[in-house]
């Protein structure tokens, strides 16, 4: 027996990354999986993965970015497994650009998955997990939503409003006393696809950005899930993944504003 045996899990951006790590081991420490994402092939693997584990998965098409599809899947997986415990808000995308370069479009596309994408599945599961008398909100937030940096406005945007949310969302459920734990996790540099599928504004060098990702990104999927799930085990109210994480959040709380001349230089003399 586990933590999470015959808890019902919702995962979202299962296909690759955190989301399918986390769901991998989900199954094996005994959990109930639904699992989506927008990636259909991805998903497959993921849920071929599961099943091997032994864990009963239902596995669905989803954008998280149609809020009226979210809503509709929370009852759908609800109806299904009659109860939902669990809720990994993970599914996200990334973009790089000067806010003089981006589009009004490129910044919605941002916002619509990796922050209202959490909104809607938050809010579209919170009645189910109330109802289950055990539930909890995992809000996958980012390095990026402790401090910016240049080029990355659209997404420090999203991942700020995801920290906000989520912390005053925990709070809330305390005050209210209601059964449901929340969140927040913070990685850092992960060892996943989500520089490589991201997009840009014209004239970057995609190859160049995903090749500068992948030399600071030094921990695994898998490592990620473990330590996310402590953190829900611990009931913590906010995780960090990864030392970057840790030594850049010290670095913040302890040069405030002061980061952003640090940041600026470093990005300066990088050319990212």
């Amino acid at each position: 027996m586990t933590h999470f045996t015959n808890k019902v899990a919702v995962v979202t951006g299962a296909g690759s990354g955190i989301g399918r790590a986390l769901s991998v081991e989900l199954a094996r420490r005994g959990a109930r999986l639904a699992i989506c994402d927008v990636d259909t092939h991805g998903l497959a693997e993921t849920e071929a993965l599961v099943k091997a584990a032994g864990a009963d998965v239902k596995a669905d098409h989803l954008d998280v970015s149609q809020r009226e599809l979210v809503l509709a899947y929370a009852d759908d997986v609800a109806e299904h497994f009659g109860v939902v415990n669990l809720v990994f808000n993970n599914a996200g995308i990334a973009f790089t650009g000067n806010v003089e370069e981006m589009s009004f479009k490129d910044l919605d596309r941002v916002m619509d998955v990796d922050f209202w994408g959490v909104v809607s599945g938050t809010k579209a599961f919170l009645p189910h997990l109330v109802a289950s008398g055990d539930g909890h909100v995992v809000n996958i937030s980012s390095v990026f939503g402790l401090f910016s940096v240049p080029t990355q406005s659209a997404y420090n945007a999203a991942k700020f409003a995801v920290r906000g949310f989520t912390e005053s969302l925990r709070q809330e459920m305390i005050i209210n006393k209601r059964p449901v734990k929340v969140t927040c996790v913070h990685p850092g540099g992960i060892k996943t696809n989500i520089a490589r599928n991201g997009e840009q504004v014209e004239g970057r060098d995609h190859d160049k950005l995903a090749s500068s990702f992948d030399k600071m990104a030094r921990t695994t999927p898998e490592k990620a899930a473990e330590v996310i799930l402590a953190g829900v085990e611990k009931n913590k109210a906010r995780v960090l993944i990864g030392a970057d994480a840790w030594i850049l959040d010290k670095f913040v709380r302890l040069t405030g504003p002061g980061y952003q001349r640090a940041v600026s230089s470093f990005s300066r003399r990088s050319g990212l």
